[in-house]
């Protein structure tokens, strides 16, 4: 069954920072590109920036939210956000109202929280990705990956390619992210539980020594013990800089355990040309 229809409603949030008033053209063509792919967009009241950063409190940006979960005629949910602020709407969601009226949702970046929340408080599998891609440099090819997967129900937006650094097979249930968002769950209710999982990260800053920061304290929480294995999206910065150790060796370094597969996509991050991964669903990789 195809995850939407033409002429299906979709809403546009921003549960992470508001965008700034700069913006407005940009966003402005994003809706007219989904209305010439066939959707029908609106927008929540809280896009752009009220108080730099802020686009309104947590609990009414939360409602406004749980209001697009709860309007019948929404079918899906897009949110066009990233910075530092989504995991404050966390506490206001329903989760369980979520859970028995489930409709796709999709975001990256700092949205990591909510997508990892959503799916271990509700078992929803959420979409890892931001529909902005539509209009940035790789826009055709974004557009057919988006028609067809989510209209035709092909596989073009999550199918991806990928290399092996160590191991030959990947297989189990999806979760993370962005590495420096996800981490904000820990501690806390909001985090998945990682037995058997295999963990997906990326990131767009931070160079070698904020990397390896996180990574540590990821093994210091025991995860990678815990886990089937790791796919790594881009890591933007470090890519772009060339940055030595490189995200696969520091990986490497920090894990420090043959056993433990991983693999690296360049499809998968905040590149232009991302696809998607969802976030509960599993996965079956192997090394060809």
């Amino acid at each position: 069954m195809p995850i939407l229809s033409k002429d299906d409603k979709v809403a546009i949030i921003a549960c992470s920072n508001g965008q700034p008033l700069s913006n407005k053209l940009k966003i402005e063509n994003l809706l007219d590109t989904l209305k010439t792919i066939g959707l029908n967009p609106i927008c929540s009241n809280y896009i752009f920036e009220v108080n730099s950063p802020f686009n309104g409190d947590s609990e009414n940006k939360a409602k406004a939210f749980m209001d697009l979960y709860k309007n019948t005629e929404i079918k899906a949910i897009f949110d066009i956000s990233g910075g530092d602020l989504a995991n404050e709407v966390l506490e206001y969601l329903d989760y369980d109202f979520i859970k028995k009226n489930p409709k796709p949702f999709f975001g990256y970046s700092d949205l990591t929280t909510v997508l990892n929340a959503i799916y271990s408080q509700s078992n929803i599998h959420p979409y890892l990705y931001q529909i902005r891609n539509l209009i940035y440099s790789d826009s055709e090819n974004q557009k057919t990956n988006i028609i067809n997967s989510l209209f035709d129900n092909k596989n073009d937006l999550f199918n991806f390619s990928y290399k092996f650094i160590q191991g030959e097979k990947i297989e189990g249930t999806v979760i993370g992210g962005n590495i420096r968002c996800f981490l904000k769950l820990a501690g806390t209710k909001y985090m998945p539980d990682f037995t058997d999982k295999i963990l997906f990260l990326e990131s767009m800053g931070g160079e070698a020594a904020l990397i390896s920061t996180f990574l540590n304290q990821l093994k210091q929480m025991g995860v990678f013990n815990k886990i089937n294995g790791i796919i790594l999206g881009t890591f933007s910065k470090m890519q772009e800089n060339n940055i030595s150790p490189t995200i696969e060796e520091l990986v490497v370094k920090v894990i420090n355990n043959s056993n433990l597969p991983i693999a690296k996509t360049e499809e998968i991050g905040h590149g232009p040309n991302s696809k998607c991964i969802i976030i509960g669903k599993n996965i079956s990789l192997s090394k060809r």
